[in-house]
């Protein structure tokens, strides 16, 4: 019996479904609305055929992805930065994108994804929540301070924000605009502190969230955003790959010795490039021997490549620490 390959070619409403056969030729096709039992039923006929199912990494991939693994298919997530077309096609639609997505599974070479374990991915995205949270909160305290150095020209500090007075500003218009500031700061920071609570009461007995609190300024925030955002270590085959994933490695291309431009540096998880970069920021706060190697790199390179070279150095430390299920060492890290 030959083998099917399928795949999906994923948007926000529908989605284009293709199967071919071990010679490239197309068993199906067809539009489908982003409904779980329309995509098996179109999948039904071929069940006992289909090797596999490539399914392109967009925003909006657990349902599926979730759903054809619990119906027993092999799924593959695609990395789409990864997939490259033939340059010189002149046309290409939705079809032509998952039949090439089936192509490159049939030949055994698709760029593919993490799958996140579904068990763990909800805690995952609630710390992620938190973030953008925090987020929102820096920007209406901005907001605050800006608005009473216009109006009154006085400098607020951030722990002063939800202390003043609106009456202060003389326009009713400015009082009621920070009064809402006011009453959005304080639903933030009692939202924040309760997913804060939920997360560290979920991980509390876990061995490597406490590991990386171990390292000097990493305190449980940046250790439960690590740990959830790093997941299965073993999906990275070397330290290189971790840091590079963490945004912690410079992007360039060289030939014959010459700079020759600059690859994706937004490639890889931009919440553990801010954790490691935090990380990077306690260490030269409250450990002496990264104070004095952040000094020396600065002295020689400036404080921007010395604090990236220092989180380089703590990401590669954190990789050993959780691989190795060993604890926090200054001396092993700097010497």
């Amino acid at each position: 019996m030959s083998s099917y390959y399928a795949a999906v070619d994923l948007h926000s409403n529908q989605s284009v479904l293709v199967l071919i056969d071990e010679k490239d030729q197309t068993v199906w096709k067809g539009r489908l609305n982003n409904d779980l039992e329309l995509v098996l039923l179109a999948l039904a006929p071929y069940r006992e055929q289909v090797a596999g199912v490539a399914v392109e990494s967009t925003y909006n991939w657990y349902w599926l992805v979730d759903g054809l693994r619990e119906a027993g298919y092999e799924v593959e997530l695609v990395n789409p930065a990864a997939v490259k077309k033939y340059e010189g096609l002149k046309h290409t639609d939705d079809v032509s994108d998952a039949y090439w997505l089936a192509h490159l599974m049939r030949l055994g070479i698709l760029p593919t994804g993490y799958i996140y374990p579904r068990e763990r991915r909800g805690l995952r995205d609630l710390a992620r929540k938190r973030l953008r949270l925090v987020s929102q909160q820096t920007s209406h305290i901005l907001s605050l301070e800006s608005l009473y150095n216009r109006c009154l020209s006085q400098r607020l500090r951030a722990s002063q924000v939800g202390q003043v007075e609106p009456e202060q500003l003389e326009d009713p218009y400015w009082a009621q605009a920070a009064r809402s500031s006011q009453h959005i700061l304080e639903s933030l920071r009692a939202e924040i502190h309760l997913i804060e609570e939920q997360l560290k009461a979920v991980l509390q007995s876990d061995q490597q969230y406490q590991i990386l609190q171990t390292i000097p300024g990493v305190g449980e925030v940046l250790s439960f955003t690590i740990w959830l955002e790093t997941g299965d270590l073993k999906r990275f085959s070397k330290v290189g790959n971790y840091a590079s994933y963490c945004r912690c490695v410079g992007s360039e291309k060289t030939s014959n010795q010459k700079k020759k431009g600059e690859g994706n540096r937004k490639n890889g998880n931009k919440y553990l490039a801010w954790a490691w970069q935090e990380a990077a920021a306690g260490a030269i706060r409250w450990q002496t021997k990264a104070r004095s190697f952040y000094q020396s790199k600065k002295a020689k390179k400036g404080a921007w490549v010395a604090h990236k070279a220092l989180a380089h150095k703590l990401c590669r430390a954190g990789y050993f620490m959780l691989r190795d299920q060993v604890e926090y060492s200054s001396v092993r890290l700097f010497g």
